[in-house]
This record gives C-alpha cells, structure tokens and sequence, in this order.
C-alpha cells in the first residue's frame, strides 16, 4: 500500500512539473509569436540620407521611403513598423531618443551606429581637402577612437536594446568600403583612397566584433557593395555634392535597395 501510494504521489509530482514547464514553454512560445513589430535605429545609413524621398515628418533626420528598413517593412509587413533612426546620430543619441518604441512585441531591430561616433564626417572633409599626411592622421586619430572608446559606447546602446526588447532578434549593419582602388579617382590619391577603405574596415571589425559578444547578427555589406564604390563607374554612394553636402558619401536608393535590403533580408 505505501509502495501504491508512494507511486502514485511521484506520476503525480512527475505530472504537475510536466504542465508547469509545458506552460511556460506555451507562454515563451506566445510572447515571442507576439512580438513581431520591427523597430529601425541608428544614423544616417539607416534613415536613408542619400536616397531621397524623405518623409516631410522626420525633419533633418532626412527618413526616406527609399531607405533599407522602410523596403523591408514594406515588403513584410510586421506587425507594427517604427523608424526612429536619424541622420548624425551617435549612440548617444540612439540611447537618448531613438529607443522609445522597443518593447516586449518588439521581434526585429535594426542598427547602424558609430561612424559619427569615431569621426567620420571630419575623416571625409579632411581627406579631401587636405595633403595625404594630414588625411592618414586623422584617420588614425579615428582608429584610435574606436579601439579605445567606441567599443563601451556600442556596448551601452546594445545593453539597452536587450534590455528593453529581450524577445527581438537584432542585426546590426555595418559600413560599406568607399573607393574602388587602382585606376584614377579625381581628387583623391590612391593613398588616401586605401587608408579611407582601411579605416572602414577597421570600424566594422570592432562594430562585429561587439555585435557578436550581444548575440547579435551582424550584416556585413561590404561585399554587397563591390563594384559599386566611388570612381567604379557605377557607384552606389554619392562622392562629394557641393549643392547637397549632407548627402556626400551616403548611399543613393540604389545603394539602400542593391546594398543594404538583400544584406538585411537575409540576416533578418
């Protein structure tokens, strides 16, 4: 009789731990069915400067219908759809105003952030305008930036993202090379083309690299852009506008729809 009795508490031990866990199995399972909404973060290669068509409610933040996450969004239709990235964001920004609309349906975030961050306006400008010497050092100032500083402050917004939207699955995009090398290139020497390309690639091993340490996927579209960087004769990026100098080294919407959307397509 003890032996019946013993038997029968265990099956119905056994039985209740059994529907707990399945519960919660079904719960986790629901709660991320739910979140399905996509969010956009980061700079100006996200909010589409560049591409044109931008929507007359986001301002200087130059968002444009023709940009990688409003394509996507289009195409998919999640759930709910929120564009918060903005031209000259640093991940200061992202932090202080961007993150609003994470949350738990929040199921897909997309981020480019940090070339402001590690200079990058000034990169271009300088390389530009003055000798190579005072190119390479500027972008070796920036380089140093991003070994030293930028990895906590991508640190700081990813954290943020997690915390605020643990059930999403996160990718983060990177930044393309700039200059097609060997030929000629009006204006810029093959030395300071290489240490712009470098210095690209230098930014998105670190960006990768904190991405990674997050569980985050990150998109790399460096090689989505090959065969379309400045003086290719097919550039997906716009060189130097004097009549639109905010748009200067930006994707165009080929460069967003070629470039970027099949890269966030995939690790989405």
């Amino acid at each position: 009789m003890r032996r019946s009795r013993l038997a029968a508490y265990m099956t119905s031990l056994l039985l209740a731990v059994g529907a707990g866990l399945t519960g919660a199995a079904t719960a986790q399972a629901s709660q991320q069915a739910a979140a399905t909404g996509y969010v956009a973060l980061g700079d100006s290669y996200s909010s589409g400067l560049g591409a044109g068509s931008y929507l007359s409610s986001s301002g200087d933040c130059k968002r444009s219908t023709k940009a990688y996450p409003a394509l996507w969004a289009a195409a998919n239709a999640p759930s709910t759809f929120d564009f918060t990235a903005c031209s000259g964001a640093r991940t200061g920004d992202v932090l202080a105003s961007q993150l609003g609309p994470l949350g738990a349906g929040t199921g897909l975030v997309s981020v480019s952030v940090g070339g402001n961050d590690a200079g990058f306006a000034d990169v271009m400008t300088t390389c530009v305008l003055q000798s190579d010497s005072a190119c390479l050092s500027r972008i070796n100032t920036a380089k140093a930036y991003v070994d030293s500083t930028l990895p906590g402050q991508l640190d700081k917004v990813y954290s943020a993202i997690s915390a605020k939207a643990p059930a999403a699955h996160v990718v983060v995009l990177g930044y393309p090379r700039f200059y097609q090398l060997g030929g000629t290139c009006p204006g810029l020497s093959q030395a300071k083309r290489t240490a712009i390309n470098n210095a690209s690639d230098h930014l998105n091993t670190a960006i990768a690299k904190r991405a990674a340490d997050h569980g985050f996927t990150f998109g790399d579209v460096r090689s989505a852009f090959t065969g379309h960087e400045l003086c290719s004769g097919s550039a997906w990026l716009h060189s130097l506008n004097l009549l639109n100098i905010g748009e200067s080294y930006h994707p165009k919407a080929a460069g967003q729809s070629g470039g970027y959307l099949p890269v966030f397509r995939n690790a989405a």
